[in-house]
């Protein structure tokens, strides 16, 4: 290559330069611009309420969120240094906007907040705005498909011989403090050391790599395969271990590959996702149900809902089994805050209802339902986890506390008026008792001797005259 040939490069790229700078700063002029809009708009409706009201207001500011657990994405896209081998610096930025609206789809499918653009880097968040436990495994699996997506395109390039496009990723979780901005469409700033730290591990990440810190690791090592890295000192937290993301586990994916979830996997993540759906259903049991449901309360839900695990593991249920007891355990009575009669079938409603946001397929859902309606006085379970599921809801009654648990469901009877006096109560519950049997052999190792001892005690309880 000639003098003259070698400065026209050089100029090529150094134009290439600017035009990359251009674009950025119209970018951050247009995000300012968005940004005074919105603004100016609610300070315009402010303006309308207190001419109505006349009542001087002082003007609310950016809310401030803190996040106890949320993970940071960065995803930094290489190849500017490479922009002298184009002839079009607007198809290369073009091509940049395309990945970075390819990696908007794949944030939206996972649930992942972006936060914005810096450049050739992009940044997003999971568990931002909605808390939620999963999020190391959201970020990871997005970050995966990511650079699959980049992979794709650089595919295209090979073949017409311009290859350009490499990335580095670095994921990081811990507490974060977000700040709200916008009206119209809000996003979010982050602040805090886990997004310093995510930071550092995408700068020091190796190339078409995903780097994740040990705090990540620990989160999603049961369904990715991770290899050690090494360390990397951080300042008033010393060294922080780094691994690589390397796929799924071949047990969790399809054809072993590493790349997409089979349904073990997408079981294993709704286990893990079954703590945020059982805070978002005590919730609504604690603000829903009526004062004078003593019994069939959210501690009554909870209990039937441990009951269903230990039983099932006693059982020798597997994962897919286990997760469809412990939603039906959840939802058994969940139909109490619509109403008494029939609260099962109204539970298998509230079922079908929310869990479809939970990912939870069509098929799951039904078996859950079914499970539900099996705790339908008097039991006549006809599966194997339909009897642990009827044990479960059953199991005080071979429980010390009893004689305590049982006086909480005569005085929610008695406040409906759908039961007399407590000594007639004693009786039924003998007779109750007597006819009962346990249908798991785990329930009846359990509790089946508690009870006999439970019917000699109301025996003693009633007043025969």
């Amino acid at each position: 290559m000639g003098t003259e040939e070698k400065d026209l490069v050089k100029r090529i790229a150094r134009l290439m330069k600017e035009n990359k700078e251009l674009s950025l700063l119209n970018s951050k002029l247009q995000k300012i611009n968005e940004e005074l809009t919105d603004k100016n708009e609610s300070l315009k409706e402010r303006l309308k309420e207190l001419k109505a009201s006349d009542t001087p207001e002082v003007a609310s500011r950016d809310q401030t969120l803190r996040f106890k657990m949320a993970t940071v994405l960065f995803a930094d896209i290489e190849g500017f240094g490479k922009l002298y081998e184009e002839t079009n610096s607007h198809d290369i930025i073009d091509e940049l906007d395309n990945i970075f609206f390819e990696f908007d789809q794949i944030s939206e499918k996972y649930n992942i907040q972006k936060i914005k653009t810096i450049g050739d880097t992009y940044m997003s968040a999971g568990g931002v705005p909605v808390k939620n436990i999963t999020n190391p495994i959201d970020v990871v699996m997005s970050a995966l498909e990511m650079r699959h997506k980049l992979h794709e395109i650089q595919e295209n390039r090979i073949q017409n011989n311009k290859k350009i496009w490499e990335i580095k990723l670095g994921m990081h979780t811990g507490p974060v403090t977000a700040t709200t901005m916008g009206k119209k469409k809000i996003s979010y700033n982050l602040k805090g050391d886990t997004v310093n730290i995510a930071t550092r591990m995408k700068a020091t990440c190796e190339s078409d790599q995903i780097n994740i810190s040990v705090m990540t690791y620990e989160m999603v090592r049961e369904y990715f395969v991770c290899e050690y890295f090494g360390k990397m000192p951080v300042k008033y937290k010393g060294d922080v271990d780094m691994y690589f993301v390397k796929g799924i586990r071949p047990e969790l994916s399809e054809n072993g590959e590493g790349r997409i979830p089979n349904q073990a996997f997408k079981t294993r993540y709704l286990l893990r996702q079954f703590s945020d759906l059982q805070e978002i259903v005590l919730d609504i049991l604690e603000k829903g149900l009526p004062e004078y449901l003593y019994y069939h309360n959210v501690k009554h839900t909870i209990d039937v809902t441990s009951q269903c695990e230990l039983i099932g593991i006693g059982e020798g249920v597997n994962d897919e089994e286990m997760l469809l007891l412990k939603t039906a355990g959840l939802f058994h009575d969940a139909g109490h805050t619509i109403g008494y009669e029939e609260h099962e079938f109204h539970g298998t409603e509230l079922a079908r209802k929310m869990l479809p946001n939970f990912n939870y397929s069509q098929e799951q859902i039904d078996k859950i339902c079914e499970l539900i309606m099996a705790t339908k006085l008097p039991p006549q379970p006809k599966t194997k986890l339909e009897r642990i599921m009827c044990d479960a809801d059953l199991d005080y009654l071979g429980r010390s506390d009893f004689i305590p648990v049982s006086n909480t469901l005569y005085k929610e009877l008695k406040a409906q008026d759908k039961i007399g006096d407590i000594n007639s109560w004693n009786k039924l519950q003998v007779k109750f008792i007597s006819s009962h049997q346990y249908f798991t052999d785990t329930a009846n190792n359990l509790r089946e001797v508690n009870k006999q001892k439970q019917i000699d005690r109301i025996k003693q309880l009633i007043d025969d005259e």
